[in-house]
């Protein structure tokens, strides 16, 4: 019997000791998880302006010492322009069949997500290409334990080698602004 309790009072000196020498060993890694979004692409033509709005993204964040990643993905074909032509011909032009989903991966210190305002380093998978977007301004609202943020993504078709689609042979403009608004929660 006293081997067991030696062995436990060691086990938790070794713990302790750990604890004292490594601080960062007892952090605790907090999670965050995408609860509701809404990403919406703007497109511009001379005879009109298009949207298209996706419900379907998902999305976790990691904080560990002080900095969180974040990975967030959206299936193409969630997109929704209230035109299913449209929608089959951007599928087309973007390659949605062969590259299906949008990633955007990110990484910002753990304490601006406290703040009202945050500026992110974007990294964006589309269409088989990927594009950096540096210094991309969001508005945050923090409520407990949720943080609903909001901002614009400044892409264009030549950051994913898209060739503008045509309509009477007039392509649409070079911008295609993607707004998010997204609610985060973190998990206990």
């Amino acid at each position: 019997m006293r081997c067991h309790v030696a062995r436990f009072a060691n086990r938790k000196w070794l713990w302790l000791a750990l604890l004292v020498v490594c601080p960062g060993f007892a952090q605790a890694q907090t999670t965050w998880v995408l609860k509701q979004s809404t990403l919406t692409y703007h497109v511009t033509h001379p005879l009109h302006q298009v949207a298209g709005v996706s419900r379907g993204a998902r999305g976790k964040g990691l904080c560990n010492s002080g900095v969180c990643s974040f990975l967030i993905a959206a299936p193409v074909k969630s997109f929704d322009s209230g035109d299913t032509n449209r929608d089959l011909h951007m599928l087309q032009i973007t390659r949605g069949a062969e590259f299906p989903m949008i990633v955007v991966r990110t990484e910002v210190p753990e304490s601006a997500l406290d703040s009202s305002s945050l500026r992110a380093n974007l990294e964006v998978q589309f269409a088989g290409q990927t594009a950096l977007f540096k210094q991309v301004p969001f508005e945050l609202a923090v409520h407990g334990d949720q943080v609903r943020l909001t901002g614009t993504i400044p892409a264009t078709c030549s950051d994913f080698k898209i060739t503008p689609p045509e309509l009477l042979f007039v392509p649409i403009k070079n911008q295609i602004p993607i707004s998010a608004d997204m609610t985060w929660e973190k998990q206990k």
